[in-house]
């Protein structure tokens, strides 16, 4: 797997265990939901599978998936069909305009919430009712839309950031190499060690702002909107005092001088050529390292996601969702369902640094022990632990248009520009503007 591909794809799994008992869904409703309990008969229909750049590398594992499905429903014809992952968003929009939306379609929080609200999925909560209670609650409660009752899509799996970091950087910083940063304040110390200590030749860490601002302020319980989740609220004393501090981190050197307008590629890179020596980000990307800086992979070291002091942790999740247009949604859920049941996501993660999202998948062995001893190994461990109290603290409607505007004004407070409490108001602002609008 190439490292740009490594960004937004994970590797494919082989298909195993039996078809869990599929989701049922009974006649239609008038508002295209459908009561909860078991198809009358055996499943029938073509459902279409709409997945983001998965062809060709992953199409034995989507294909495996599909066969096993269709041999214990022959009555079922899956027809899978990919996209490009840029675009996806238009495509998804002018499709469900059109009411050509595919029968399963695979998600992620921020892409959904524009369809979620104008209510173009089918209720979870309702249609798989009977399989709800297997996943991890933070990870079910990733697909509701704030003001609305219901969930919208069935999660498929996550991923929990750690804290990857440089040994080699922490002993020439004076820092314990086998004690990596835990809090936001350790965070900030370590950092200016290794900057100090780096003298120009490497930093502490990276910013990451579209990646990490809103996620942080999240994790030390600022309110990011209000309780009907329509007005932004992250303006608080609180945010500003971390703001501060992130300005003050700027200033010391913490960060390259460069890094305010870069992304989380560039911070990537500034990791794989030594140039950071911390590194918070999901563990799939120690494959990436390896494969592109094994120097640097050999010197890296895992540690626990960075938070405050409530311990909250953040998730990123994929899910499946099944549109109210699709005309053959038993068959639907039913696939949903199995593609996302706990034995398929428990293989699916052996293979990829991937986190099932089913709370009996995370109790396996592969997940509680040590495993070889590796860096993966701890990664893997430490993620799954974080993952079972793990929330999707970023809000569906922080979207690219909401992110650009809210880090735009934290970059201004960053070069002194703008205080950090004017940068948030501004912030919060222009960020109302766009929601509202």
């Amino acid at each position: 797997m190439s490292s740009s591909r490594g960004l937004r794809l994970v590797c494919a799994v082989a298909v195993i265990g039996a078809l869990t008992s599929a989701c049922g869904l009974g006649g239609s409703s008038d508002d295209g939901n459908e009561p909860a309990g078991a198809a009358k008969g055996p499943l029938k229909g073509t459902v279409t599978f709409e997945t983001l750049q998965l062809k060709p590398t992953f199409t034995k594992y989507v294909n495996g998936v599909i066969d096993a499905f269709e041999k214990k429903n022959p009555g079922v014809n899956v027809k899978w069909v990919d996209i490009p992952f840029q675009g996806a968003q238009e495509k998804l929009t002018a499709d469900a305009a059109a009411g050509t939306l595919p029968d399963v379609v695979n998600l992620n929080p921020q892409f959904a919430q524009a369809l979620e609200a104008k209510g173009q999925f089918i209720d979870m909560d309702t249609a798989a009712s009977d399989v709800k209670a297997d996943y991890i609650p933070g990870a079910w409660q990733a697909f509701t839309v704030p003001g609305r009752s219901g969930s919208y899509g069935i999660p498929w799996y996550l991923t929990s950031e750690v804290t990857m970091y440089n040994k080699s950087l922490f002993k020439k910083a004076g820092l314990d190499p086998a004690k990596p940063p835990a809090s936001f304040d350790e965070l900030f110390a370590d950092g200016g060690a290794l900057s100090k200590a780096g003298k120009g030749s490497f930093y502490g860490a990276h910013p990451a702002l579209e990646n990490r601002f809103i996620t942080d302020l999240a994790k030390q319980g600022v309110p990011l909107l209000d309780k009907d989740g329509r007005k932004w609220t992250f303006n608080t004393p609180e945010a500003a005092a971390y703001l501060a501090k992130l300005v003050d981190a700027y200033k010391k050197g913490v960060y390259p001088k460069d890094s305010l307008t870069q992304d989380h590629s560039k911070e990537t890179e500034a990791y794989q050529a030594g140039r950071v020596g911390l590194f918070p980000s999901g563990p799939n990307f120690l494959t990436i390292i390896k494969q592109n800086a094994p120097k640097i992979a050999e010197q890296t070291a895992v540690g626990p996601q960075i938070t405050g002091e409530s311990g909250a942790t953040n998730m990123s999740v994929m899910g499946l969702l099944v549109p109210k247009t699709s005309k053959n949604r038993n068959a639907a859920v039913a696939f949903a369902s199995y593609m996302a049941d706990s034995e398929n996501q428990l293989a699916f993660s052996k293979i990829v640094t991937v986190l099932p999202s089913v709370t009996k998948a995370l109790k396996d062995p592969y997940f509680t022990d040590a495993g070889d001893g590796s860096v993966e190994a701890q990664a893997r461990r430490i993620s799954a632990q974080q993952i079972a109290k793990g929330q999707n603290l970023v809000p569906v409607q922080y979207d690219a248009r909401v992110t650009q505007a809210v880090v735009g004004k934290v970059q201004l407070a960053l070069q002194g520009k703008l205080t950090p409490q004017k940068a948030l108001d501004q912030a919060v602002d222009a960020a109302n503007a766009i929601t509202a609008g």
